[in-house]
């Protein structure tokens, strides 16, 4: 590969979806994983295959819906992560394992309990296990970040010896600095003897808010590949987010000396996707995929982009995604204009009776609204496929809130194809909507978010809900819109129970995280 192309490693399928509440279903992952093939990420990292039934489902599926990209399992340096890996995606077109094991001294002190030459044997064994099931094997030092630099040159160059050709260098725990990090890359890549037969990777997280910062410094020391997530998404605080690193190594070419193969135009449409089907919002600051990454308030930098744009503008909004797309369709308006339409977005459904169930559900928002945008029909999609599984489904709800009265839901529930009704009060509708639920479901689950964001701009925009529940120390988010607020409010929180009856237990990819 030429030393001039810069690798894209999505992640947020993986460790995107650690985030809590993030978790995706097999459907879910297949159509973000879509979405950035058709984004041209060279790297999908669709998950951890052995944490659940789930999530190996989850990398299969994804593995054989994926033909452009290259598709990639997380396997600890255990020989049953690895095997389970190979399984998973070995329907793939083309595959990757990505096994790690942790080089910090206190990592191995104290999560491994292992001395650094049982350290270098595993590592050594995992490649050349993985090596079974494909020659492109990746090898990440957990949290390299805080290892000793000695330690780490000799377990990389065994690595590389043992058959690996991508070697990854994560600041697990987002401690390092811009510029003590590109050093790091520069003294292996200076000190590993065969580290001209490996592409470096850096993965860095955002504890200190410096994961996009720690990656580029590493791509101008020498790193051809970046492991990062679509709008940053990941544990904690966050991965490094690919439109930023995407854009500023495009943006500013005089201090890179590579470039990536991405498709700009479909990072906006990616940020949707990810940010309904995950229920993380996108804050309107946010770089390049914010509401107001292009926007102009100031009269004096109106007056500047009027003039020319590249006075308060280094980007096109154009380059991103970012249009006025709408497609304005009413009661007359057939299936196939639908269809067009999601496809041209890059959506296209299983069955018929998906698109149906699609469509009938367009017909009524168009009831509703004189003119529906492309978030809409994201949207749109997002409830039809949430509805193929859904348990517990709204039948029909009444609340009535006025000044000086306690506002009442009466609220009617299909709960496993039995028809249940029920009406509570509450100190508002909301809040009455969803008491009346639970007199009904009995979930006993904690509410531990409730959000609201319209999908649109109007008084007739639809509004997003999300709410995050936790019962039994699992975690789910549920999402409903509607242009009735509290309608949406009651479909996010069926939505978050219907997670919660399907959510299996999994083993947390923290017992060891890159």
């Amino acid at each position: 590969m030429s030393n001039d192309r810069l690798i894209i490693f999505d992640t947020t399928l993986r460790d995107g979806e650690q985030s809590p509440g993030a978790s995706m279903t097999r459907d879910e992952k297949v159509r973000i994983a879509k979405v950035l093939e058709r984004m041209r990420v060279d790297v999908i990292e669709a998950g951890f295959p052995i944490a659940s039934p789930d999530d190996f489902e989850g990398v299969s599926a994804v593995a054989r819906a994926v033909t452009d990209s290259v598709v990639c399992g997380l396997a600890r340096a255990l020989e049953r992560d690895i095997d389970r890996a190979g399984e998973a995606i070995k329907p793939a077109k083309a595959g990757r394992i990505h096994t790690f094991i942790a080089t910090s001294p206190i990592h191995m002190a104290h999560k491994l309990r292992m001395e650094p030459d049982q350290v270098v044997e595993q590592a050594v064994k995992a490649v050349h296990h993985a090596r079974r099931y494909t020659d492109d094997v990746e090898f990440s030092a957990e949290d390299a970040g805080r290892s000793e630099v000695d330690f780490l040159c000799r377990i990389i160059e065994a690595a590389i010896e043992a058959g690996a050709r991508t070697i990854n260098i994560p600041d697990t725990v987002g401690y390092n600095l811009p510029g003590q990090f590109g050093t790091l890359i520069e003294a292996l890549l200076n000190r590993i003897p065969n580290a001209d037969k490996a592409v470096f990777s850096v993965h860095c997280h955002n504890d200190l808010g410096l994961a996009v910062a720690n990656s580029l410094s590493a791509v101008q020391a020498g790193a051809r590949q970046v492991e990062c997530t679509i709008n940053g998404l990941g544990e904690r605080a966050g991965n490094a987010a690919l439109e930023e690193i995407v854009m500023t190594v495009r943006t500013r070419r005089d201090m890179f000396a590579c470039d990536t193969g991405i498709d700009t135009t479909q990072i906006v449409p990616a940020s949707r996707l990810v940010s309904t089907i995950t229920g993380f919002p996108v804050q309107p600051n946010k770089a390049i995929v914010g509401a107001n990454a292009f926007a102009h308030e100031s009269g004096i930098h109106q007056d500047g982009v009027l003039k020319s744009r590249e006075t308060y503008e280094i980007m096109r909004a154009e380059d991103v995604g970012w249009s006025a797309n709408r497609i304005v369709l009413g009661k007359h308006s057939g299936r196939n204009a639908l269809r067009t339409r999601l496809k041209e977005l890059g959506i296209e459904f299983a069955s018929e009776e998906e698109l149906n169930d699609a469509f009938t559900r367009f017909k009524v928002l168009a009831d509703k609204k004189h003119e529906i945008f492309d978030e809409d029909l994201q949207a749109l999609v997002s409830e039809t496929v949430a509805s193929e599984t859904g348990q517990h489904v709204l039948v029909s709800m009444r609340v009535c809130s006025e000044t000086g009265e306690v506002p009442l839901a009466k609220v009617t529930l299909s709960v496993y194809g039995e028809e249940r009704s029920a009406e509570a009060a509450g100190s508002g509708p909301v809040d009455a909507t969803f008491r009346a639920i639970e007199s009904i479901v009995d979930s006993k689950a904690q509410l531990q978010l409730y959000s609201v964001n319209n999908i649109t701009s109007g008084t007739d925009a639809q509004g997003e809900v999300t709410v995050r529940m936790e019962r039994s120390g699992r975690i789910v988010n549920g999402q409903g819109a509607d242009t009735d607020i509290v309608i949406a409010s009651a479909k996010a929180y069926l939505n978050a129970l219907d997670k919660l009856a399907s959510v299996v237990q999994r083993a947390h990819p923290q017992l060891g995280d890159v």
